[in-house]
């Protein structure tokens, strides 16, 4: 059943509201299985894959991505056959002297979490109740090193292809 058929199409940064990106994350994985593509499943198994069998990383801080964004940036690998799991925001690039290229078009990833406001914790400390975290979905556009030009030659670098051993 195809995505038109269960729920209407999310609204666009063109009408003027922002995507939800609930939505967006959604379509993306609805596009894969309509494709006969599982995105859980490892890629590195896929004929055509260039990137080495990494969990996809910030190059900047070495921080892994985690939860769905590993889905996301495998796809991302998978689909536009870059040979490295490094990745980088506008501003990450720039900092370390290189550029994002002209015409690149970034991944949109997600970082989840929760904070207290101060007003919060203030209510709780004179009430002797627990204090109520606000939950919040931040997106991020992240480009593969590949995309980018003037980088450290030590991130600019592909990754060397993984050997595997067969043991008998």
């Amino acid at each position: 059943m195809t995505r038109s058929a269960t729920r209407p199409a999310p609204s666009g940064r063109a009408s003027g509201d922002r995507a939800n990106l609930y939505d967006e994350i959604t379509d993306r994985i609805i596009a894969e299985l309509e494709a006969g593509r599982l995105p859980w499943v490892q890629p590195w198994g896929i004929s055509g894959v260039a990137a080495p069998l990494a969990l996809p990383k910030n190059a900047t801080t070495g921080r892994r991505y985690s939860g769905i964004n590993v889905l996301i940036l495998w796809g991302a690998v998978v689909e536009r056959g870059y040979a490295g799991q490094s990745w980088l925001t506008f501003r990450q690039a720039l900092a370390l002297g290189g550029n994002v290229r002209k015409g690149e078009r970034g991944t949109t990833v997600v970082y989840a979490d929760r904070f207290i406001p101060g007003e919060e914790r203030e209510r709780a400390q004179e009430t002797g109740k627990d204090a109520r975290a606000i939950h919040f979905l931040k997106r991020f556009t992240v480009f593969n090193v590949q995309q980018c030009d003037g980088l450290p030659p030590e991130l600019a670098a592909a990754a060397p292809p993984v050997v595997s051993r067969l043991v008998v």
